[in-house]
């Protein structure tokens, strides 16, 4: 295992944070994963402890046949915001950003870059492309904070990549994946392998996350050069696991196992293993998403259990304001699986509070919350 060490740039007078990055195996495909980029969700942070125990072992072994690099804390900055004993590690407290969004959208500069450099050879497009990548980040111009460096440089180990898992969760949710519908064939079998019961697919869910900044442009490519042959280099998807307080030993541990089964079907992980399930959850659009918001203050119950079945008309929760009573049911406007729930427990203006998916599409632009 090697260890990959970055200092982040702009830390306060007297202070320095730094991102590690483990570095496994060896041969010319590499997969990526990352963990806890919203610093505040550990459940991946968990996970990602069970694989650098397992791929120490796979690596002793002989058994990597790739590059595996896991950056079990990819937000040293989020890690230590806390407010009042509260873990707030899904924005940055400097400005206020969501710590996955907006990193670097590279492909009107890689369209001029690579003018006149591709043609009829995928496999050396895919190199020269991967190798544009590499050059333009490195071009760009001096970071101007903390958060914009930790973006480039978590980019920059990424974007040659085969292979992208950004380990995630969400408030309470079931097990779930986030990835284009162009990728769903080649991800079915993780979705599988971790019992994934939903699967929301776009091809540009807004916002400029992680994953869509590593997979987005191999795709944009292909308008640009329609006459040379790019294939889509770089599979990448967010995998929620489950909610915030799911971090279990048994549990991330069969998830970190699961993962590997993955790698082994992707022909980076050598010697016998269990075959995937063959059942799996269907994809849906994550444009048939509903977010479902309450009308007013109060205190929530919710009236469906994470995972249930939902048709349109059903009861999602009910709110109850304590000082006028008023009292309403917010129901669900799809038919569909309640794949995720606000974990407060009180309506606040602006707060989703429960997401169902549905394969009709309801929602348009941008797709990603805050």
């Amino acid at each position: 295992m090697q260890h990959i060490d970055h200092t982040l740039p702009w830390s306060a007078c007297g202070t320095q944070r730094s991102l590690r990055v483990l570095r496994f195996g060896s041969g010319p495909r590499k997969a990526y994963i990352q963990a806890s980029l919203h610093a505040d969700e550990l459940p991946g942070m968990r996970v990602a402890i069970e694989l650098k125990r397992r791929l120490l072992e796979l690596e002793a072994q002989g058994r990597l046949t790739a590059v595996i690099e896991l950056v079990p804390l990819a937000n040293p900055i989020g890690i230590g915001q806390m407010f009042q004993a509260t873990h707030q590690g899904r924005f940055e407290f400097n400005s206020g950003n969501n710590f996955n969004r907006d990193f670097p959208a590279l492909t009107e500069a890689l369209a001029v870059h690579l003018e006149g450099r591709l043609g009829s050879d995928g496999q050396a497009n895919v190199a020269t492309i991967r190798q544009a990548m590499l050059e333009l980040l490195d071009e760009l111009p001096a970071p101007h904070s903390e958060l914009d460096g930790l973006r480039r440089l978590l980019l920059r180990h990424a974007c040659d990549a085969d292979l992208v898992l950004d380990l995630h969760c969400d408030f309470e949710s079931v097990m779930l994946l986030y990835a284009m519908p162009q990728h769903w064939a080649q991800l079915r079998p993780l979705a599988a392998r971790l019992g994934a019961q939903a699967a929301l697919l776009a091809e540009g869910a807004g916002g400029d996350a992680f994953d869509e900044a590593c997979a987005a442009p191999w795709l944009h490519l292909r308008e640009y050069f329609p006459e040379a042959e790019i294939p889509l280099a770089c599979v990448a998807t967010t995998i929620e696991l489950r909610g915030m307080a799911d971090t279990e030993r048994e549990q991330c541990q069969a998830s970190a196992e699961q993962i590997l089964g993955y790698l082994a079907d992707q022909g980076m992980v050598d010697g016998p293993w269990q075959a995937a399930p063959q059942h799996c959850c269907q994809p849906t659009p994550f444009a048939g998403a509903q977010y479902a918001y309450a009308e007013h203050p109060g205190v929530v119950s919710y009236l469906q259990p994470l995972g249930a079945q939902v048709r349109v008309g059903d009861p999602l929760f009910e709110v109850l304001d304590p000082l006028s009573d008023r009292h309403s049911v917010v129901r669900a406007t799809t038919d569909g699986i309640l794949y995720a729930r606000e974990r407060l427990r009180f309506a606040q203006p602006g707060l989703w509070l429960a997401k169902v998916a549905g394969n009709t599409a309801i929602r348009q632009g941008r797709l990603l919350s805050d």
